[in-house]
């Protein structure tokens, strides 16, 4: 169960609500998880991308631990270029799509 983060950028309050509580907010729209299964997490980001579609405002973005991911970080985003992390001769680099 790998450390979960989300960051927040100008979105509506209902999202500040709903992450609290599933959540801690270590710093204003910087939400972090340390044991979020991939099953919450998945129904988490389900449902913010369901209220993003709707209301189009902001944005969202996930981080967390795969091993199997370049960095052993995955990254998926709502609201601004996507990104990967990408390994550049052992120096991780984010590029965007």
């Amino acid at each position: 169960m790998p450390l979960t983060i989300i960051v927040t950028r100008d979105v509506q309050d209902r999202y500040r609500g709903f992450l609290t509580s599933v959540m801690l907010e270590i710093s204003p729209g910087v939400y972090v998880a340390s044991d979020m299964t991939a099953g919450v997490r998945g129904r988490v980001w389900g449902v913010v991308c369901d209220w993003w579609e709707t209301l189009r405002q902001g944005s969202l973005t996930l981080v967390w631990r795969d091993t199997a991911a370049a960095g052993h970080l995955r990254i998926e985003t709502l609201g601004s270029p996507p990104k990967t992390i990408v390994d550049a001769d052992g120096a991780l680099l984010v590029k965007r799509k």
